[in-house]
């Protein structure tokens, strides 16, 4: 069987931005001004990547379009998730896919880090980690394109995936025999992976309160429908 897991795998796959104008949907591009800085622009006809688009635009319903001027898509992550399904549709076991993102349309996620802050997209290229949210709606309709013999599962908060797969029981127990500064450690790690934003039982300073990952990550399986439902997606 294969088994796949995909942890921060789509978000580091290149994205196509498109934006809303009067001649339709242009992909914005990156050019090069006057002084030799790097600047973006709207292309002046469709690019290869507009077939994604048509496709994606497709997927969602006429009420989500009308109100949106910005659309991101991910063409790699959807040819990628094609092949996933069709090989765990194929030869049977699954895939597990954590990642930020969101259950729709993704708008205007594009962004770039270094050194722990957030930079300018076109500054300095090569520089900075970019990532992206990921379209987990689009992954879903990808895969159940690619096979008949597949089922999709979620997407569920990273809090709700981690919830059901015992985490609680299992800070519990360890917070039972472990020191303070032990105690200190797993509760600032349990609330970063399942919390949002707050830690109710944080006695640290203020502006060092735990930043939850619970809602902003999410998880979402692919599996062989003989593999039945995976333990937390029931």
């Amino acid at each position: 069987p294969t088994i796949i897991i995909g942890h921060e795998f789509y978000d580091a796959l290149p994205v196509h931005q498109f934006q809303r104008a009067s001649r339709g949907w242009c992909e914005k591009m990156v050019d090069v001004a006057d002084d030799s800085s790097f600047r973006f622009v709207l292309s002046p006809q469709p690019t290869p990547a507009t077939l994604y688009l048509m496709k994606r635009c497709k997927w969602a319903a006429k009420e989500e379009l009308d109100k949106l001027d910005h659309i991101e898509i991910c063409p790699k992550g959807m040819d990628l998730t094609h092949e996933i399904a069709k090989r765990i549709g194929c030869d049977g076991g699954g895939a597990l896919i954590i990642d930020y993102g969101q259950n729709g349309i993704v708008t205007e996620s594009l962004q770039a880090i270094r050194k722990h802050k957030f930079v300018d997209i076109l500054d300095n290229p090569g520089s900075a980690d970019l990532s992206a949210y990921v379209d987990f709606a689009s992954i879903r309709h990808s895969a159940e394109e690619a096979s008949e013999d597949i089922s999709i599962h979620g997407p569920i908060s990273q809090s709700q995936f981690l919830g059901f797969l015992g985490i609680n029981f299992r800070v519990e127990a360890l917070l039972q025999n472990c020191t303070e500064e032990q105690a200190e450690s797993l509760r600032n790690g349990y609330w970063q992976l399942v919390g949002d934003g707050e830690a109710p039982f944080w006695e640290g300073p203020d502006n060092k309160t735990p930043i939850g990952m619970g809602t902003r990550y999410m998880a979402m399986t692919i599996v062989n429908k003989k593999q039945g439902v995976p333990a937390p997606f029931q």
